[in-house]
């Protein structure tokens, strides 16, 4: 009998921004590895990394937003990688931007959009990613999010 590997070795975040006309996502297009495609910020954990200063280094590193508040999502992205045969999954975190922020891309992206959640559902790829989008807008958007999954550490106020 052979296992398939449980590989946990990047994170995924999904960034908010709250305006009068209501909640919205933002997506980045990406250049190298899926390239043309929308997607979230994600990125690898580096060492002596926790996943959560992963993300928001990612974010920084991606978009140039500071956060004003960061949680973990409670769910994992996950997706089978058929070159590894490998079962990736990914800790998921929100992270909420002020609305006035600018974006500023780095090189791993060509384009960036703010956009409604419906929107975000229909440009994302994978059914993974739809999965995560529409819980993270049960319980972050639609629903007061669990004060239990905010990440105090990460947090400007502290």
């Amino acid at each position: 009998m052979h296992e398939i590997p449980i590989r946990s070795f990047a994170v995924s975040v999904v960034v908010l921004r709250a305006t009068a006309g209501g909640c919205e996502v933002l997506l980045l297009r990406r250049t190298g590895t899926l390239a043309g495609t929308w997607c979230q910020v994600a990125g690898a954990i580096e060492a002596n990394e926790t996943a959560w200063q992963a993300g928001l280094r990612e974010v920084e590193e991606e978009t140039g937003l500071a956060l004003d508040r960061f949680y973990s999502a409670d769910i994992c992205e996950q997706f089978y990688e058929a070159d590894r045969n490998a079962i990736s999954l990914l800790p998921v975190f929100v992270g909420f931007a002020p609305e006035d922020a600018a974006v500023r891309l780095n090189d791993e992206h060509s384009d960036f959009r703010w956009v409604s959640f419906d929107a975000a559902i229909r440009m994302v790829p994978f059914a993974g990613q739809r999965k995560v989008l529409k819980h993270i807008r049960e319980e972050f958007v639609d629903n007061e999010p669990n004060q239990w999954l905010l990440i105090r550490q990460a947090s400007p106020a502290e």
